[in-house]
């Protein structure tokens, strides 16, 4: 059964317009789960539209702004991740803390002109693709990553029974691929060529190359991302689970 699929459903009139948050060095995913402190006045508008409507904010990628000749607007990735909000909490001075987990990837096809605050654009949805003819080798292909995975994940208690349980579980090669890719400290650049891929099968060979390569140094994440559990990032939250830590906008 899969863990997200009563709060990953894209609502029946969606019509692919969208609210854009973009952030420095965020690279979303579908599956995953992103903690978020929402203050500033167009974000927080932004949040109350969303909480009132959809429940759907999509995050952006923002780029090297260095050179822009509109800061309002800086230059943000054309694949993004649409979002729904399970979780909010409103906090004194008009702060808010949200909880999203990812739903579809999509890619910009047009920003919008709009007379609110904040960004939105028509997006066209990226669905996953599975290649028939690999079928046969995709749980191969799971074992595969999760071995790579396990190989980089700092030891505690239990991280190998929860590798051990996921490759023996139900959830599939793309919701493990994006759940990992997320959790991961890869450049942005190599979050969002995951991103942009449809092919899941393609996608998982590509995050194995990107682990084996050698280049991550958990240690250069925070304590409280170190920790990696692929069991805990998987699994829906409550309506009153709120986990930090937060990403401020």
């Amino acid at each position: 059964m899969d863990p997200f699929s009563d709060v990953t459903q894209l609502p029946d009139e969606f019509d692919g317009q969208v609210r854009l948050f973009p952030l420095p060095g965020m690279v979303m995913f579908p599956h995953a789960m992103q903690p978020l402190h929402v203050f500033e006045p167009r974000y927080v508008e932004m949040l109350r539209e969303s909480l009132a409507t959809d429940q759907l904010i999509t995050m952006a990628t923002l780029l090297d702004s260095a050179s822009v000749a509109d800061p309002a607007s800086p230059p943000i990735a054309r694949t993004v991740c649409i979002g729904k909000i399970v979780s909010h909490a409103e906090l004194a001075g008009d702060r808010h803390n949200i909880l999203l987990v990812g739903v579809r990837r999509a890619k910009i096809r047009r920003e919008l002109e709009t007379s609110r605050p904040f960004r939105s654009a028509q997006v066209d949805l990226i669905d996953d693709f599975y290649l028939p003819a690999a079928t046969d080798q995709r749980n191969k292909l799971k074992r595969r990553l999760l071995t790579s995975f396990g190989k980089i994940i700092p030891p505690k208690a239990g991280s190998q029974q929860s590798l051990h349980d996921l490759m023996a579980g139900q959830m599939g090669v793309g919701p493990i691929t994006d759940i990992i890719a997320y959790t991961l400290p890869f450049e942005p650049e190599d979050k969002l060529k995951l991103l942009e891929m449809s092919d899941v099968d393609a996608r998982a060979e590509q995050l194995i190359k990107l682990i084996d390569r050698g280049e991550i140094e958990l240690q250069s994440v925070s304590s409280s991302e170190k920790e990696v559990d692929l069991q805990e990032h998987a699994q829906p939250p409550s309506r009153n689970q709120f986990p930090p830590p937060f990403s401020v906008n």
